[in-house]
């Protein structure tokens, strides 16, 4: 968290001090400026002094005019400046939430932040859209350069793509084609990376897609889609739910975990209480299904010992589990060899 060399509150105070008592009282309220840390609603401020919501917002629309062009203003002027320094030295352009949470620890000072980014001249906003989260920034041309570059990675970046968090910069820094060295830095992009609302990063820090699986993490299951695949082989039940307790700090028990590996067709059984990932490759279905789709896929017929080392890598069983599923009447033996009856 950085610290500024001033407090808002203080110089908010100080800006609304010569407004009207109603202009006042609108501002503070709609702000969250006073007591009641909650913005207020236009139609709320209305009932209240028997007007419409539209006139509420004429009155706040002319009292943030009327500061904007105060002597107050002017004098409060180190302030915005120190203020625009910070934003500045931070990348330029950062997400309202980020430079809300930069500068100010509790509800009440940024709610004072937010109004000193209203009424600042230097201070530009830009709403939420499907891109980009609601931003702020204190150079326009950087931030298009920066919005540009992060619109190429959105294209760049795979639906089902999870990427390394400098991988993911490394292509930031690529599309980067008109900003200034100074702001090439790791810090700076990965600020910049949070103004997505296309890519997010996951507890374990990589980022992907916002729809991406092990991305967008909700639930036990996802938890253990990502301790899979960050182990990188299968895993049993209980030492998936003991890493997910140690990778997360969040408690997982034995039985969930592996009632919820059951229920999501990601996981595949491979053994008892074995499981590993769909996308490695493994095939669902007991043995004797692996064993179909081996001979099915060989055209020709293959030994026991063949067929058992090419289950081992589907299946953690034990070798006598496959003989004794050779000896289903689906398959036919000749010459030593198995093949599909009727294949």
């Amino acid at each position: 968290m950085s610290k500024l060399t001033f407090k808002p509150s203080q110089v908010s105070k100080r800006l609304i001090a010569d407004l009207p008592e109603r202009a006042r009282d609108v501002v503070v309220s709609r702000y969250g400026l006073g007591a009641k840390t909650k913005s207020e609603t236009l139609d709320a401020i209305g009932k209240r002094y028997g007007i419409t919501r539209e006139r509420v917002r004429q009155i706040e629309n002319h009292a943030i005019k009327q500061i904007q062009e105060s002597a107050a203003l002017t004098r409060e002027g180190g302030a915005f400046q120190a203020l625009e320094s910070a934003i500045r030295e931070l990348g330029s352009i950062l997400p309202e939430s980020m430079i809300l949470a930069e500068f100010a620890q509790d509800e009440v000072t940024q709610n004072h932040l937010y109004f000193l980014l209203v009424v600042g001249k230097s201070f530009f906003p830009a709403k939420e859209s499907p891109d980009f989260k609601a931003r702020w920034s204190v150079d326009q041309d950087i931030a298009k350069s920066v919005e540009d570059a992060l619109k190429q990675v959105h294209g760049k970046v795979k639906p089902e793509s999870v990427l390394q968090e400098a991988e993911l910069i490394e292509h930031v820094m690529t599309c980067l084609t008109r900003v200034n060295t100074k702001y090439r830095s790791k810090d700076t992009v990965r600020r910049w990376l949070e103004l997505s609302n296309c890519l997010m990063r996951n507890p374990l820090g990589e980022w992907g897609r916002t729809s991406a699986p092990g991305i967008r993490v909700k639930n036990v299951r996802d938890h253990a889609y990502l301790a899979l695949r960050r182990h990188g082989s299968p895993m049993h039940f209980r030492e998936v739910a003991a890493a997910i307790t140690k990778l997360f700090g969040r408690k997982a028990h034995e039985a969930t975990t592996h009632n919820e590996l059951i229920k999501d067709d990601r996981f595949v059984l491979v053994g008892r209480g074995l499981y590993a990932l769909k996308e490695w490759g493994y095939r669902v279905g007991p043995v004797v299904e692996i064993v179909k789709h081996i001979l099915r896929e060989s055209k020709e017929p293959l030994s026991r010992e063949e067929i058992m080392k090419r289950v081992a890598k589907e299946r953690y069983v034990k070798p006598n589990t496959i003989v004794v599923n050779l000896q289903n009447p689906i398959f036919s033996k000749v010459n030593g060899k198995y093949a599909l009856k009727g294949a």
